[in-house]
């Protein structure tokens, strides 16, 4: 059910005069948020607290359901709003989207956090990126009596990369597999859609399907997958495989193994029809 146009505050929850209600749906880029109104607020002059402060209810855009709505990147909007929750800044151990992260603070005019993303140069003319990351399942990788940690990284201006960490990539194995469908029959050499791929699947250890695939890697299926945990739940963002393939040759993988499986889901009696098949192949890939 939509929510009404005049929202009220919850009696006896949040501000008494505050039009909004104390818990909040959002609509971030297609990904639905609930959250509290005071977490909205957190942070003053902010855009949230603009929004939700200084506007009524029927100021903002809603989608179709009722939810107030935003035209941003729905994934990152989690580290949004966790930093909102404890006005702490704390990242996956690989996170290749920074970059991206920092021009959704920009957006959201939160600038002490936009602070903590930008790069900083160090004497050498290399830059050093300081990221909190969240723990591991293990308990791994701890630091420090509270157990927190943190971990430096240092890329040189050029693109090169400088730490031990990185110049010593992990080994490990990436599974990509698909779903296709092809046709058998007459006309085949001129069916254009010949291979027609569905969707690519990435199976393997989190922080390797991120190293490689990066923002082109969809995670909505499994977004909060520590770094070492194993998934089979994500997929890319395009549907060509020879692109998958090159990704994974660029960063030292070669394939060891393949397997397919085909059944005909369509067939007809008329010997001018054409059969038509669906296969399931995966291709494993190895860095040692």
């Amino acid at each position: 059910m939509a929510l009404a146009d005049t929202e009220r505050a919850v009696p006896g929850c949040g501000d008494s005069g505050s039009p909004f209600s104390e818990i909040i749906e959002l609509n971030v880029g297609g990904q639905v948020y609930v959250t509290r109104h005071t977490t909205l607020i957190a942070v003053p002059d902010s855009l949230l607290w603009n929004m939700f402060n200084k506007k009524s209810p029927k100021e903002l855009a809603r989608d179709s359901k009722g939810r107030f709505f935003l035209d941003r990147d729905g994934f990152l909007f989690r580290y949004i709003l966790d930093y909102l929750r404890d006005l702490n800044l704390v990242l996956p151990d690989y996170f290749p989207e920074k970059s991206r992260l920092q021009r959704e603070a920009d957006f959201f005019q939160l600038r002490e956090l936009a602070k903590q993303l930008i790069p900083r140069v160090s004497k050498d003319n290399s830059i050093s990126e300081e990221i909190g990351h969240s723990d591991t399942e293990d308990g791994a990788q701890q630091g420090g009596p509270s157990g927190g940690a943190e971990t430096l990284r240092v890329v040189s201006v050029g693109g090169a990369t400088r730490t031990p960490s990185l110049d010593s990539r992990k080994s490990g194995y990436i599974t990509i597999g698909y779903r296709g469908s092809y046709t058998i029959g007459r006309d085949i050499q001129t069916d254009a859609k010949f291979r027609r791929v569905a969707r690519i699947t990435v199976c393997g250890k989190t922080a390797l399907a991120k190293e490689v695939f990066g923002d082109t890697l969809n995670e909505s299926r499994d977004p909060d997958r520590p770094p070492e945990r194993y998934t089979s739940r994500y997929y890319l963002k395009y549907n060509f495989l020879e692109q998958a393939f090159d990704k994974l040759t660029e960063v030292g993988f070669h394939m060891v193994a393949c397997s397919s499986t085909g059944t005909c889901a369509y067939t007809s009696n008329d010997p001018n029809e054409d059969k038509i098949w669906t296969s399931y192949t995966e291709y494993v890939f190895c860095r040692d």
